[in-house]
């Protein structure tokens, strides 16, 4: 059953187009990711499906009735309403069964207005719906009810509109990044909750294990052109190779047809016949395919860094708490050369407070840090960066210097370092409030890495980046020489460039575990199986015993 037709759309923004004569379905059950590179689109794309932008040219045509839930990477909420007036504010009418009920239960004494609300949670089967809907805020961890939206954090926003769109039980569901701002156990669940539900998915993420466990489809924009796979993440690696290989094919035989072509031209040919008329037409043509190239370059950035000594950096009985919460008691941890740590753990167990407190940003309440004199950090926090007005890309990189140094004594300009962190000599002069979300985090990343650290430390880096900066991104920090700290929720990430993890558990308990998240992950499961495997031997034993005694005539018991 198709649910949705987009029919030739485009947009511009000026002189930037970001796409043109787009064209694609959506029917009942697919569950479709949207891969692009930041900058290309790919919100806009979802804005112009969910009705909150329009495309300049081309439809998108719905089927009749069909009700549509948006969670936007920014949500757009009430914030004089209550956690729980957001979720009822809903059009959904079973809700409003439910709200109605609910209110009824606070005022007992209206028995005629109970047994109307009760026989309407009846009517609409509302009961099973009351259970979905406050299993999704427990697992969300939306247990005040009461508190007002204005006072969450970004987090909490992002998780009461991703609740929201869970609980209104849209026929078609769009999302923008619905990963950002939830702990592993959180993202966990959501993919279980997708891949086992009857939802219709239209999707944009950065979360490759998501995009493996949940879609089954992937459109991907590329150079303006969408490309369908009919598979998961991993089927879509493999056709994407096999595509490009292809098209470099294709390339070779149009650049050995435009040589001959040119040649043919440069002899002034007359174009007396129709096949020479014909002929010199589609010269044009076969001289843009031979000309045609991938935008594929790979941030390449050699780090000059100073060079580590043997202490590096010493963590002795460090201990941090705040008003009901503690963070650390008394932590020892001494960092080794080329240490690569990997930190996860709960929203709200103290990841970042750690951090901060390891680059003096914070200050333990006891404990003692030694930093070795030639430590210099890099730290790319979650705060991103600060744009000022009127700054322009090329600008932010200036700041640091015209020319930045490399190694052996080399050095690079700061528009040819900007090219190699994929922003072209037309995009470096654009004002940096114009960027896409991703491409501020990636001109971030840039600033933090020119600075030449031996200490890497990056808090929620995979956010925003699109995948194809992400993988490069991994491959920059796989070759880095120094000691590196990553804070992620993305779990391929993680199982990419660490070899052992601190997991923060909560209230100043922390396990540092020897492997990466899949390692931990296995470890863990077989820890509840042998917990469980346990319990059914006990059972089984008492049962044995209980059998053993039943058996036995009371006489010989005496004995």
């Amino acid at each position: 059953m198709n649910l949705a037709t987009i029919e030739g759309i485009s947009k511009s923004y000026g002189e930037l187009v970001l796409f043109q004569d787009l064209s694609f379905g959506i029917n009942k059950g697919q569950k479709i990711a949207l891969i692009a590179k930041n900058g290309t689109g790919k919100t806009s794309i979802l804005n112009i499906l969910a009705s909150h932008d329009t495309a300049d040219s081309g439809q998108v045509n719905f089927r009749k009735d069909i009700r549509i839930s948006f969670l936007q990477q920014e949500p757009d909420l009430d914030y004089d309403l209550t956690v729980e007036q957001t979720i009822f504010a809903s059009d959904n009418e079973v809700l409003k069964v439910i709200e109605r009920y609910e209110m009824a239960l606070k005022n007992p004494e209206k028995e005629e207005a109970y047994q109307e609300a009760f026989e309407d949670m009846e009517r609409y089967h509302a009961w099973d719906f009351e259970t979905l809907y406050k299993q999704i805020l427990f697992k969300l961890k939306l247990d005040d009810l009461t508190a007002k939206v204005g006072k969450l954090s970004g987090g909490q926003k992002k998780r009461l509109a991703l609740a929201n769109a869970l609980i209104n039980k849209p026929d078609l569901l769009i999302l923008d990044e619905p990963t950002n701002h939830l702990d592993l156990e959180m993202i966990e669940w959501l993919e279980e909750y997708f891949a086992k539900e009857n939802l219709t998915l239209f999707m944009v993420t950065h979360d490759r294990y998501f995009l493996e466990r949940v879609c089954n489809e992937i459109i991907e924009l590329d150079n303006r052109q969408l490309y369908a796979y009919k598979g998961n993440y991993t089927y879509y690696l493999e056709k994407k190779d096999a595509r490009i290989e292809q098209e470099d094919v294709e390339l070779h035989k149009s650049k050995r047809l435009f040589k001959k072509e040119l040649e043919w031209m440069r002899r002034q040919p007359k174009a007396r016949t129709t096949k020479s008329k014909s002929r010199i037409s589609d010269f044009s043509e076969i001289k843009e395919r031979a000309h045609k190239r991938r935008n594929d370059h790979e941030v390449q950035l050699e780090i000059n860094m100073d060079r580590m000594g043997n202490k590096i950096l010493e963590l002795h009985k460090i201990s941090k708490s705040y008003p009901g919460k503690t963070i650390l008691d008394k932590f020892d941890y001494n960092f080794q050369r080329g240490d690569r740590l990997g930190i996860i753990g709960k929203n709200g167990t103290g990841k970042s407070t750690f951090l901060n407190l390891i680059t003096g940003n914070d200050k333990p309440d006891a404990g003692k840090i030694v930093t070795g004199d030639t430590l210099k950090f890099g730290y790319y926090t979650q705060d991103g960066i600060q744009i000022k007005e009127g700054q322009k890309v090329i600008d932010v990189i200036r700041e640091f210097g015209d020319f930045i140094p490399l190694k052996k004594g080399r050095q690079i300009s700061a528009q040819q370092l900007l090219e190699r962190f994929l922003f072209d000599r037309k995009k470096q002069y654009d004002f940096v409030a114009k960027l896409s979300g991703g491409e501020r985090k990636r001109l971030y990343l840039c600033t933090v890495l020119i600075q030449n650290p031996n200490f890497l430390i990056l808090d929620e880096p995979t956010n925003d980046l699109d995948i194809v900066t992400l993988n490069i991104l991994e491959n920059f920090l796989l070759d880095f020489p120094g000691c590196l700290i990553a804070v992620s929720h993305d779990r391929y990430f993680m199982d990419k460039i660490v070899d052992h993890l601190f997991i923060f558990k909560g209230e100043g308990e922390i396990l540092d575990f020897p492997g990466n998240y899949s390692d931990y992950r296995e470890y863990e499961d077989s820890q509840v199986l042998a917990v469980r495997a346990k319990k059914e031997a006990d059972k089984q034993e008492a049962k044995t015993k209980k059998s053993w005694k039943s058996d036995v005539h009371p006489t010989e018991r005496i004995r």
